[in-house]
């Protein structure tokens, strides 16, 4: 690949920390759409559902699709996708939550 060809492709990092605040619902959502996925196999769709119902980072990791947050962005196409979740502690006092830890950018901007 030359230059030309690789400067087409764009790695989108995205970190998000979510509250679950409902974990009864999130597990029935993520059990309800295990279940409708016609593509997987029985013992596929068994395992899915056990690990849905033991942990809500599995159950939220069903529902999300990296696709859902491009496919409305004009010009792209998404080439190669992969996401998962964990339980954290979470402190969002903390200094190595600050979001902006990794911005190289000044008072006037990027350095």
């Amino acid at each position: 690949m030359n230059a030309t060809d690789t400067s087409r492709f764009v790695r989108l990092q995205v970190e998000l920390v979510l509250e679950i605040s409902d974990p009864e619902t999130l597990t029935g959502a993520a059990l309800a759409h295990v279940t409708q996925d016609t593509h997987a196999e029985d013992v596929e769709r068994t395992h899915a559902e056990a690990a849905v119902r033991e942990d809500v980072a599995e159950a939220l990791a069903h529902l999300v699709d990296p696709f859902d947050l491009i496919s409305d962005v004009p010009g792209v196409e998404l080439a190669q996708a992969s996401w998962s979740s964990e339980r954290i502690d979470y402190n969002p006092d903390a200094l190595e939550w600050d979001l902006d830890e990794d911005d190289d950018e000044g008072p006037e901007g990027p350095v």
